[in-house]
């Protein structure tokens, strides 16, 4: 069996902190930067934030639909892209939230996780609101290839609280997400690391909420690890991670975007250095 993903995660951690940079060269950043809306002004942005990155952090996670919106060429882009983020040894999540059934998801795996898939990346975000249990096969495939899956759990916009606090059997539908990956985890997990399935909890919630308070605070043997959007521009501050996730800080993913690339070109590096200094602040706490 290849390492698994939450193996390569907890040693990411370990060596080189839970900053997350994400690459999402939408048109307003690209504007900013005074490139073109152009797959040249596409490359130019997520090759800067991708070397900014090396040596400054273990995970990038790149916004497939940015470079999908400028069709092929995009995608080749990405490509290239995905290529030397590999080569440098940085762990990949791709932000593509799939969520489909049968051959159709199996498609999707091929695509981004398969043995011949043509974009090289770690993990992958898939949406479970066709059935938590839908998504089984694509998991048992990923724990075949060392692959992560990321699953949207509570997410910070405002139109997903109405589906993901409602409560189904005596649980928010976040919570009975939160707590299929546990027991997946436990099931496929490696002891001493993380699970290779992750949930996604936006930052800027209020957990408690979403059924999430109380259960963030068990600390299972193998974790569920929690890729955790809105630091940063969306107004959650890294140095608060403590206090937003309690024991589970420890394993929050904790993802930058607009806050790094927002600074410009020529400052992509140290922006990605202080939200470092700001993140161990918050872990110290």
């Amino acid at each position: 069996m290849p390492v698994s993903f939450g193996t390569k995660l907890s040693k990411v951690f370990a060596t080189q902190g839970q900053l997350c940079v994400g690459i999402d060269p939408h048109q307003s950043q690209l504007d900013s930067w005074g490139l073109p809306d152009s797959v040249a002004g596409l490359e130019q942005f997520a090759n800067t934030v991708l070397e900014a990155a090396i040596g400054r952090v273990g995970v990038i996670k790149p916004q497939v639909s940015f470079f999908e919106r400028h069709g092929s060429a995009g995608f080749a882009v990405l490509e290239r892209l995905l290529e030397k983020a590999n080569n440098a040894g940085l762990l990949t999540i791709m932000d593509i939230k799939r969520g489909d059934i049968g051959s159709t998801m199996d498609a999707y795996f091929d695509a981004w996780l398969g043995k011949s898939a043509p974009f090289i990346c770690d993990a992958v975000t898939v949406s479970p609101y066709l059935g938590f249990d839908s998504l089984q096969p694509f998991f048992a495939a990923a724990v075949e290839r060392g692959k992560g899956v990321i699953v949207l759990a509570a997410t910070s916009n405002i139109e997903g609280a109405a589906l993901q606090r409602a409560i189904v059997d005596e649980s928010t539908v976040a919570a009975a997400v939160w707590s299929g990956l546990n027991r997946l985890n436990s099931v496929t997990g490696v002891p001493g690391s993380v699970g290779s399935f992750g949930a996604v909890i936006g930052a800027t919630l209020k957990l408690k909420s979403f059924g999430l308070g109380s259960v963030l605070a068990e600390q299972p043997a193998i974790p569920t690890p929690i890729l955790a959007p809105g630091f940063g521009a969306q107004g959650a501050k890294l140095d608060s991670i403590s206090n937003l996730f309690g024991e589970s800080a420890a394993n929050v993913i904790a993802s930058v975007s607009r806050s790094i690339s927002d600074r410009g070109p020529q400052l992509v590096d140290e922006a990605i250095d202080q939200a470092n200094r700001e993140l161990q602040i918050g872990l110290a706490d």
